[in-house]
């Protein structure tokens, strides 16, 4: 029996796969730990982990209310400050009293860098877990990340250069200063370039999606590999609910709207979500925690709840209309379901140019997202077929490929192989 530490930071669609391979590991007989925020806790305990808070509650909150989270600078600017900066130095103690020499293993984001400093420091064997392939750089296949241009006829030296100039006028101005700063009391020379190589685990990356959703470049770092979609979404735990039942088995499949359960300025959404929905004659289901988006008063066919399993009902649905995030996305592959993603800040961006590529549905921005507009795409997405088969296929081949499993092997073979 090894000490798993498994860290994970942002929101559920970042906790889930960390929660999903937490239980794989404790069932292979490991001590499971996972350091989180406290808003998290009860979702943790109750899996029967043991916790370490990352911050408090209150913080996880203000970042969730602040607009600013959904644009793609603004939004990096909070991440930057809120998930890596503001946890490093408690991660990184953390760490340090939990290390047990030659029985640890760490897992952690790329956001996580107080791991990564205690990598360095301690020699504790870690596992950089990449959630989506737009954390790859490439020169080659590169992830669509806006405002930068790196469409396939870019020239590979002028994407190079905008990866330099991104960590020169962004990234390092906000994290390098506080970075070093810390790194400087530990008696750790400085780093540059914070989020390109140097906060990879020189030892393992983990991508938790398959190579036919997004293939291996040749420049992505030699110690990669991939298992596949982790698709772990509190199904085990959750209660059955016999309101969402009835209203799936009281008619045709209906389309389910979420912007994403941190998502709290999703008014706009909604009101197209329930506009399309009735003009397309469509049953639908609107999915959200934060009850003071929704309408009191919803029509006839179109009902709202806080939270569903997506694996218990997306099979079941016509088409799932979201923010793009790599859990949802991974969700709709696998239940063989065309989406329609409004995507806004982060991997989104992405993930809606990679479900494209594999005409499994269509990608908008927030701008984007009007009622005339995806009243036309979805009713598409409703009369192509291929858009419904193609996706099932490929899930099929992934789901029988055990990412979970995977995973956690990739895991235990790091166990007692700690840096000098």
């Amino acid at each position: 029996m090894a000490r798993m530490i498994l860290i994970a930071i942002g929101s559920h669609g970042d906790v889930h796969p960390m929660l999903g391979i937490a239980g794989k590991l404790k069932q292979l007989g490991h001590e499971v730990i996972v350091l989180t925020n406290p808003y998290f806790e009860s979702l943790v305990q109750q899996l029967g982990f043991s916790f370490r808070p990352l911050g408090t509650a209150e913080e996880f909150q203000t970042v969730s209310d602040n607009p600013a989270v959904w644009r793609p600078v603004s939004g990096f600017k909070l991440l930057a400050r809120w998930g890596i900066l503001h946890t490093m130095e408690p991660l990184y103690q953390h760490l340090e009293k939990l290390y047990i020499p030659g029985n640890t293993v760490v897992a952690a984001p790329i956001t996580a860098t107080g791991a990564r400093i205690a990598q360095e420091k301690l020699g504790l064997p870690l596992a950089t877990i990449h959630l989506q392939p737009a954390i790859f750089r490439s020169i080659y296949e590169s992830p669509r990340l806006p405002p930068m241009l790196l469409g396939r006829g870019v020239p590979k030296w002028f994407k190079k250069f905008q990866f330099h100039l991104a960590d020169r006028l962004l990234v390092d101005p906000v994290l390098a200063a506080g970075t070093n700063r810390f790194r400087a009391t530990l008696g750790l020379t400085p780093v540059r370039n914070i989020l390109d190589r140097w906060c990879l685990s020189p030892q393992r990356i983990i991508g938790l999606f398959p190579s036919w959703f997004a293939a291996p470049q040749p420049d992505w770092p030699a110690q990669t590999l991939l298992t596949g979609f982790p698709l772990w979404d509190e199904r085990e735990i959750s209660k059955a609910n016999h309101e969402v039942e009835a209203f799936l088995e009281a008619g045709s499949p209906p389309f389910v709207f979420t912007p994403g359960t941190a998502m709290k300025h999703g008014r706009d959404f909604f009101r197209v979500a329930i506009k399309v929905s009735g003009q397309l004659g469509q049953r639908a289901i609107l999915l959200s925690n934060h009850t003071e988006q929704i309408p009191r008063q919803l029509p006839p066919g179109i009902v709202h709840f806080d939270y569903i399993p997506f694996s218990q009902i997306l099979p079941r649905c016509a088409a799932l209309i979201h923010h793009g995030g790599i859990g949802s996305t991974a969700q709709a592959l696998a239940a063989g379901i065309p989406q329609l993603i409004m995507a806004m800040a982060f991997d989104q961006m992405d993930n809606a140019a990679r479900v494209e590529r594999l005409k499994a549905g269509y990608g908008l921005s927030r701008r984007q997202f009007r009622t005339r507009r995806v009243q036309t795409l979805l009713a598409q997405l409703l009369k192509s077929n291929q858009m419904v088969t193609r996706p099932r296929e490929r899930s099929r081949q992934r789901v029988n490929d055990a990412a979970l499993d995977e995973t956690a092997t990739l895991l235990e073979e790091l166990v007692g192989k700690d840096q000098s």
